[in-house]
């Protein structure tokens, strides 16, 4: 064991033993130990703070790497700071309002689809006669007139391709298509799902194919 090691644990063990004076009486020995603990503590974290956040994750990446879009959050929190300023404490509202209103934005949609979605999956699937739900429901504004015209474009592409394919009745299969994506049902085999599924997928304006069929034994 090296001599430091065992300089460390006898200041540990010695400062341990002043911490533990108190419980007789408040003694400068516990008055040393206590400051000695407080400054040691805030030193460090200083240093780790410093070396941990400035430098690796915002020194080096900004000069270094070119990532100048960190000092945003860098001008952000450099405002949250001016809290402690009285005459500039005004600015830190304009961090704090932001912060407020990301964390808002971002906590809100998920918690409608943690919470709300779900209830409304759970309560139609306890209707009779439900068999399997496909819970595609998304959080979005209103669409377009262009939009919904794209759509209905693309769904009727999607059901001309699908006349004459020769590997499954068009009449079995049902297209829906919402913000681009397919939505493709129907009471077909595995085969002919993955057919349909093909000729939506290569149709053009496409940009994903949920299938929701049910499939024959």
């Amino acid at each position: 064991m090296s001599v430091e090691t065992i300089i460390g644990a006898w200041v540990a063990t010695g400062l341990t033993l002043f911490i533990f004076t108190f419980l007789y009486k408040d003694n400068p020995l516990f008055k040393l130990a206590e400051n000695l603990y407080v400054g040691v503590s805030v030193g460090y974290t200083i240093v780790k703070t410093y070396d941990t956040v400035i430098l690796q994750l915002i020194w080096k990446p900004i000069v270094e790497n070119g990532e100048w879009t960190l000092l945003i959050p860098v001008a952000i929190g450099v405002l949250m700071l001016t809290r402690y300023v009285p005459k500039a404490a005004w600015l830190s509202r304009y961090a704090f309002a932001f912060i407020v209103g990301v964390g808002s934005g971002l906590a809100i949609p998920r918690t409608i689809s943690s919470f709300i979605l779900k209830q409304i999956e759970d309560t139609v699937r306890g209707i009779d006669n439900v068999k399997e739900v496909v819970n595609e429901v998304q959080i979005a504004g209103a669409s377009s007139y262009a939009s919904r015209g794209a759509d209905s474009l693309i769904t009727s592409n999607v059901k001309a391709r699908m006349v004459n394919n020769g590997k499954f009745s068009p009449l079995h299969v049902k297209v829906i298509t919402e913000a681009g994506v397919v939505y493709l049902m129907g009471l077909v085999d595995r085969q002919e799902a993955d057919a349909a599924v093909e000729v939506a997928r290569t149709t053009s304006g496409v940009s994903r194919v949920v299938k929701a069929f049910e499939y024959l034994p």
